[in-house]
């Protein structure tokens, strides 16, 4: 099997979450395949998270900030790990992306067109999602937004997919068996990657 140069941004501010033992599940058993792993708490980073004047004026990236730019460029595979709350994800993650997956970077729009260029494309996808909500009420009744702003309007907006998405649902009620069989499947996903 190849190996793969992998990303992982782990997005719950709290690295002791059932979210940093899903980080540290994949990053393990990656590394045990043979893959390279670059692997970013966001809880253990230092950047402003706010995107101050939108596109109009360029901000200064942390050095944080672009440890996880070149860690993108370098990647094959983007994966990522983190809570829905209020229906999407934490606002340091989606601080980290505004600040992080900027034009000229992540995307370009072209000359007189509605169309963008992808420069991210040649990467594929994973996140990994826990959520309180049961997974048929927030597929159904919800329609799975926080699903649908990661793949479809940032990581394939940016040329990044397939994107393969696993939830885990509802955390608040998995007793410890069928939070190890989460992690089980965490490591098969990481293990298995080709």
């Amino acid at each position: 099997m190849p190996t793969k140069k992998i990303a992982l941004i782990l997005g719950h501010p709290d690295r002791d979450s059932f979210c940093g033992a899903i980080a540290d599940t994949y990053v393990q058993n990656a590394q045990a395949a043979g893959h390279e792993v670059r692997s970013f708490y966001l809880g253990e980073l230092e950047f402003d998270p706010i995107l101050r004047h939108g596109y109009r004026q360029r901000q200064t990236l942390e050095p944080a900030l672009e440890q996880v730019q070149q860690a993108l460029s370098w990647a094959e595979h983007v994966v990522l790990v983190y809570p829905v709350w209020w229906g999407s994800m934490p606002a340091l993650l989606k601080g980290l992306f505004d600040r992080v997956l900027l034009p000229g970077f992540a995307f370009k729009y072209r000359q007189n067109s509605s169309l963008w260029d992808k420069l991210l494309s040649g990467r594929t996808g994973q996140a990994f999602i826990t959520m309180d909500t049961p997974r048929w009420f927030f597929r159904w009744v919800y329609k799975m937004p926080a699903h649908h702003q990661l793949k479809k309007t940032i990581l394939e907006f940016c040329g990044i997919r397939p994107v393969r998405i696993d939830t885990f649902a509802p955390l608040r009620d998995a007793d410890d068996g069928k939070r190890q069989q989460w992690l089980t499947q965490v490591a098969q996903r990481a293990k298995q990657l080709s």
